[in-house]
């Protein structure tokens, strides 16, 4: 894991020496596809030959694609992509569920590094072209789309027509974009930092991994815990990550997808979903539910569509009951959601924003916490007794777990809550200035005597960060590198 962490880090470094310096567009695609495939290399040269078989079919199924936008041939193209990512992902998983001997092959396959997320990157310019999008990148460009290291392994997931102007720029990059990008990488190693934290926990084996390795013998109480605690773990993880690739990316000249934009504020589910993942969000919205939505105009339709969509999305992650499960619960939730919104509309009926707006925030983020246990469970059984024991009033008489990890889910979720008001006053979203809201701000504090607080919980935080590196423990994987 060092050696490839420094190999990447070195083809980084080269990759941001070069496009700073160099104007050529076509020296910069080559000196980022070469790096990229270096990076892609010291993985395995299997997972690159799939890579490169993708890269390579897709390309020319776009050509032909352009020359005759059939849907016929559009349909042969998304076939052939998820007959690729299915003999990988899926059909092992099913080898292992039904024990047929046509299938035995398949168990022993090992899943290439990001093929979920390129592989629906071919799909979406194959979409885009059918649907006319005026978009001829040579093969290398093509191919750097593709494989474009800081994006490849995890995400987000990018759009050809956003890549492919900035890949033939010959404008410079501007230090400040790549000094912002630097940050952003800064932020994510903190971030994935705090994940490592809450899946260890402060004292060895008191952290949410342990939990759930313990699932059945926790009262409704520590339920609750490790569900919204595993939410944080895992959205600490996955955004950190997906700041350290976005910042990547910018301080080499490209700017990638957001894909996390407080999700935690949310107030409804629909909400939630186009704060979350929401580069995959917004491609499940663009090329399955907006088409099958149009395709009737009954409300059942939609709502069928939304459940559908929502499965899809759950899918995608892993051929699981659990994760097709939880994809339902969630089409289920926006489908609940939906209703009550037309609802509130026929009778006219407007709610307080003042009384109502925290009890939607309160109902969404429960509701998204419940998901989680069947995203993180082991077992459909393992969910099913956390479940009783949340609905069981004799077990939240106690809690077992550690108290030191409800101090520390409770301690990062208010720390979280704070640093995200405040990004959000200093930024001066609305249209009050930044200026105004650094005085609103710190006039809010003042009045409160909260000002002393936020320095307390850095330093804080940063030494129960120092004491937990300090105890050597390994660096953990990337919790959605598995998917």
């Amino acid at each position: 894991m060092l050696l490839r962490g420094s190999l990447h880090g070195i083809a980084f470094l080269l990759c941001l020496v070069v496009v700073a310096t160099v104007r050529s567009p076509r020296i910069r695609q080559l000196v980022l596809l070469l790096a990229s495939s270096v990076v892609y290399l010291t993985w395995t040269r299997w997972f690159f030959a799939v890579l490169l078989t993708s890269v390579v079919t897709n390309f020319l199924l776009a050509r032909a694609l352009r020359r005759n936008q059939s849907g016929s041939l559009l349909a042969r193209g998304i076939l052939l992509n998820l007959i690729l990512l299915s003999a990988f992902k899926y059909v092992p998983a099913l080898a292992v569920a039904l024990p047929l001997s046509s299938l035995q092959g398949f168990v022993h396959l090992v899943l290439p590094l990001g093929i979920s997320f390129w592989t629906f990157q071919a799909m979406s310019y194959l979409f885009d072209l059918y649907r006319g999008e005026e978009l001829d990148p040579s093969f290398v460009e093509f191919a750097l789309y593709m494989a474009f290291f800081p994006v490849t392994i995890s995400g987000p997931i990018c759009r050809m027509p956003d890549m492919l102007p900035q890949f033939r720029s010959v404008a410079p990059i501007p230090w400040e974009s790549i000094g912002r990008g630097f940050e952003r990488i800064a932020t994510g190693v903190l971030m994935m930092l705090f994940a490592r934290l809450l899946g260890q926990g402060i004292l060895a084996g008191d952290g949410i991994n342990s939990g759930f390795d313990h699932a059945t013998r926790w009262s409704g109480l520590d339920v609750w815990c490790l569900a919204f605690g595993y939410g944080l773990q895992l959205f600490f993880d996955f955004a950190g990550y997906s700041h350290i690739a976005i910042g990547a990316a910018q301080a080499l000249g490209v700017i990638v997808p957001e894909n996390f934009a407080r999700p935690f504020q949310s107030t409804a589910p629909s909400i939630f979903w186009t704060r979350w993942h929401m580069s995959l969000s917004f491609w499940i919205r663009d090329y399955v539910f907006l088409p099958l939505a149009t395709l009737r105009r009954e409300v059942w339709w939609r709502n069928l569509t939304l459940v559908i969509s929502m499965v899809l999305f759950g899918l995608w992650h892993k051929a699981t009951m659990l994760f097709l499960l939880w994809g339902a619960y969630h089409g289920l939730l926006l489908v609940a959601h939906r209703q009550i919104q037309q609802t509130k509309r026929r009778f006219d009926w407007e709610p307080d924003p003042a009384r109502w707006t925290p009890l939607s925030w309160l109902v969404t983020i429960v509701c998204v916490s419940l998901g989680w246990i069947f995203f993180r469970a082991n077992s459909l059984g393992e969910a099913g007794t956390m479940l009783s024991a949340l609905v069981s009033p004799a077990t939240y008489g106690s809690h077992f777990l550690s108290g030191s990890l409800y101090l520390l889910v409770i301690g990062l979720s208010l720390g979280y809550a704070m640093v995200s008001v405040a990004a959000q006053a200093l930024n001066g979203t609305s249209q009050e200035s930044s200026e105004n809201a650094r005085t609103g701000l710190t006039t809010l504090a003042a009045r409160w005597r909260w000002y002393w607080l936020p320095p307390l919980y850095t330093v804080t935080l940063l030494f129960v960060l120092m004491v937990t590196l300090g105890r050597g423990t390994s660096t953990a994987q990337f919790m959605y590198g598995n998917f």
